[in-house]
């Protein structure tokens, strides 16, 4: 019997995942890569999201200030085989995952909240919202 709600990784999912995060990386890192797009490019491996059966993985990747990001995808889409390879010697597992790339977008995302809760209507929202919840109702006689 399952316990865990719907779409939550399990913990070994996430074990897994963060194994293979820092394969990655430590491949990026020590630039064991033969594609020219991935030759002195600092690449960050945010996160790894491995599927329930642990057949698939996507690694979330995001160029050191988002420079050359389309080329850093694509040299990473080639290289795909040699990266499973790697992952296979590295980690004892029974079946290695296919692994696909993605760029990470909640960089992008934390940014377009930020502009929002900066904007000057929204924090005039925000305050009068401070300010109604700070009139806590009295004592109800505990």
């Amino acid at each position: 019997m399952n316990n865990r709600p719907a779409r939550t990784p399990s913990q070994r999912q996430l074990r897994i995942g963060e194994e293979i995060r820092h394969a990655v990386a430590q491949m990026l890192e020590r630039q064991e890569f033969h594609e020219p797009a991935l030759q002195d490019v600092s690449v960050t491996v945010t996160e790894v999201r491995i599927s329930p059966d642990l057949k698939n993985a996507t690694a979330y990747i995001m160029p050191l200030g988002g420079d050359q990001a389309n080329e850093v995808l694509e040299a990473l889409t080639r290289a795909r085989p040699f990266v499973r390879n790697q992952v296979g010697q590295t980690m004892r597992l029974r079946h290695v995952p296919n692994i696909t790339f993605e760029m990470d977008e909640t960089f992008d995302q934390a940014s377009k909240i930020e502009t929002l809760l900066n904007d000057p209507k929204v924090a005039q929202d925000l305050a009068r919202g401070l300010t109604a919840n700070d009139e806590e109702p009295e004592d109800r006689g505990a």
